[in-house]
């Protein structure tokens, strides 16, 4: 089906926006594709250190430049749960590569560290700047130039969003990213919220606290809320970057291993060797990138997108904003209840339709490209599919149903679950900032209250556990943005902000950092840009003045004379103790070098 009338027209834009930057990226991936093999290139020294360990067979393979290569980048470490699988997967890729007649090594191996365990800390300073370091140690990989495809092994956070930007960079290159799936369901994620309230009132103690912590996550695989890590699943697939069905299947299953070993052998039939070639500097274009925000308005995805589409976006030459994502937010209807927007979890998406389901949904009224280049080979309608297992163990798959199988968690594109996708851009005196409101209840969707300022999520929580905060705010938190102190995210004030709004109180939450993409019933106007430390108007806000937030119409005010708000000193934070300690000296140019929160809050694109 044609695309929806307002997909177009964003999509044309986008497109004649992005033109000068986008020719020109293409045209560095063309004269790159244009050197051919790449390992032809190598001294006789090159290529003898590049092979070094491999078999005779496989020397004389590469040696002669007619066999496939594949580049591994993983992002193993056995201690993030999502990423503990990867463990087994090199040599599940080199020995399927082999069955294929190609060759595989792993080329590098990029950091991967855990929100969750950094929220609240000093580590989770570091946490947005992984995405940067990320990309630029996959880069260091794949710099070899022994590689005719490369596979990228990564789940969580900033850790996709950093390879996408090197699979784009080395755009020249073929890319399947290939999942490692979500942990089986655990303890009912709104148990696990209503302890942690319990917890922030003081009603239970840590060891009922850490007892519910413990059975939400108590296996490998991805965390099952629909946050950060599993919204990237479904943007690769969404996208054309998995292969079909592939997101949200549990680790250690036949079905996992059986999709592994197919996007291996895909990933060699799709070199510039084959009749396939497929570089992913050209398979990604406007198009997919729409194509991925309205997966994410659909699903209710996490808001840190706002900051990762645009910098993936960007490593392709392409310039997406912020008012391109609200306005796609307003076309696209929400058809997911996954946990924070409902009671649900990944898994009982998947087994609702998942994918597969939610694709053909969207294609029916043209709200996303069917037209677009994957690495299947086809186009988005390949997508609209479940991944089963035929009797020989191989991948087979089968159309998605017309009925969901859970409605109550995957809905159809006539009865969505709301209009819009619930992610908007607020403007106004105080700057540009995005809000989710899919998880928020219509009448706190503006709320018009003083503000209280502070510096830092620890001063809210001491100020809520002395009592001080019984009483309708707005919650003024900042410092916090990517030039301050890396945007961590503030996780932690979810807790007492719910309290206080469940008590009966009109809270919101006004902060230039950043907050999860599990965080959802306060309402909560994140990313203010400029941020307080670049000399945002948010670093004038004084305690007592009277802040409104409007989701409805998108605005973002103070109420204040404009004359004598302009005239404000701007405030100032003592920022020393966020620039030594658990690594945070490391990237002091990155927090001097960083972009603003709108253009990806990157270091590579201001």
């Amino acid at each position: 089906m044609a695309a929806h009338s307002s997909i177009e027209a964003i999509t044309a834009r986008i497109v004649e926006r992005s033109k000068p930057h986008r020719e020109a990226y293409l045209g560095r991936v063309q004269k790159a594709i244009s050197k051919g093999v790449h390992r032809s290139t190598l001294s006789c020294g090159n290529l003898a250190h590049g092979f070094a360990v491999c078999s005779p067979a496989e020397k004389d393979a590469l040696a002669g430049d007619v066999v496939p290569n594949l580049g591994i980048i993983t992002a193993y470490n056995d201690m993030l749960s999502a990423h503990q699988p990867y463990e087994i997967f090199p040599q599940i890729i080199r020995d399927a590569a082999r069955e294929a007649g190609g060759v595989a090594q792993v080329a590098g191996g990029v950091p991967a560290m855990c929100d969750g365990v950094t929220q609240g800390q000093p580590g989770m300073e570091l946490s947005l700047f992984s995405r940067d370091a990320i990309a630029m140690a996959a880069g260091i990989g794949l710099s070899h130039n022994m590689f005719d495809s490369a596979v990228y092994l990564g789940i969580c956070d900033k850790i996709v969003p950093g390879l996408v930007i090197a699979a784009l960079t080395f755009g020249h290159l073929p890319a399947i990213f290939i999942p490692a799936g979500p942990m089986t369901t655990g303890l009912p994620n709104d148990e696990k919220s209503r302890i942690r309230q319990l917890y922030a009132e003081g009603k239970v103690g840590r060891a009922e606290l850490l007892e519910a912590e413990s059975k939400s996550y108590h296996g490998p695989g991805t965390c099952t809320f629909y946050g950060t890590a599993n919204s990237n699943q479904m943007l690769m697939e969404i996208m054309g970057f998995h292969m079909p069905g592939a997101s949200f299947v549990n680790p250690g299953t036949p079905l996992r291993e059986a999709l592994t070993k197919e996007a291996v052998k895909r990933a060699l039939a799709i070199t510039a060797l084959g009749n396939e070639f497929t570089p992913a500097g050209e398979m990604i274009d406007e198009r997919s990138i729409v194509n991925g925000v309205v997966g994410l308005h659909a699903t209710g995805g996490s808001t840190n997108h706002t900051l990762h589409l645009v910098a993936m976006a960007r490593a392709a030459g392409i310039h997406l904003t912020w008012q391109d994502i609200s306005e796609l937010s307003d076309v696209v209807p929400l058809l997911a209840r996954v946990y924070p927007n409902g009671l649900a979890d990944v898994n009982h998406f998947h087994a609702a339709g998942g994918m597969g389901f939610l694709i053909k949904q969207l294609l029916k009224t043209g709200l996303v490209h069917d037209d677009v280049r994957t690495v299947f080979g086809q186009g988005l309608e390949a997508y609209t599919v479940e991944a089963k297992l035929d009797e020989k163990g191989a991948v087979m798959r089968e159309k998605s149903p017309d009925v969901s199988g859970d409605p109550k968690v995957l809905s159809t594109i006539d009865t969505p679950f709301q209009s819009n996708g619930g992610l908007k851009m607020l403007h106004g005196n105080l700057g540009k900032a995005v809000i989710k409101i899919s998880a928020v209840k219509p009448e706190r969707h503006v709320i018009e209250a003083p503000a209280i300022v502070f510096h830092g999520q620890q001063e809210l929580q001491d100020a809520f556990k002395r009592g001080e905060l019984n009483k309708d705010f707005v919650a003024v938190v900042r410092f916090q943005g990517p030039k301050a102190n890396g945007m961590p995210e503030l996780h932690r004030l979810t807790p007492p902000l719910g309290v206080l709004q469940d008590r009966g109180f009109k809270v919101a939450l006004v902060t230039d950092g950043r907050m999860s993409g599990a965080s959802g019933k306060v309402p909560a106007a994140i990313h203010v840009t400029p941020e307080a430390c670049d000399g945002g108007a948010i670093a004038k806000i004084r305690n007592g003045d009277i802040v409104r937030l409007d989701a409805v119409n998108g605005t973002l005010e103070i109420l204040a004379d404009a004359t004598e708000f302009a005239a404000r000193p701007l405030a100032e934070a003592d920022l020393s103790d966020n620039e030594f300690g658990m690594g945070r000296e490391l990237f002091a140019p990155f927090r001097r070098h960083v972009g603003p929160a709108d253009s990806g809050a990157s270091v590579f694109f201001g």
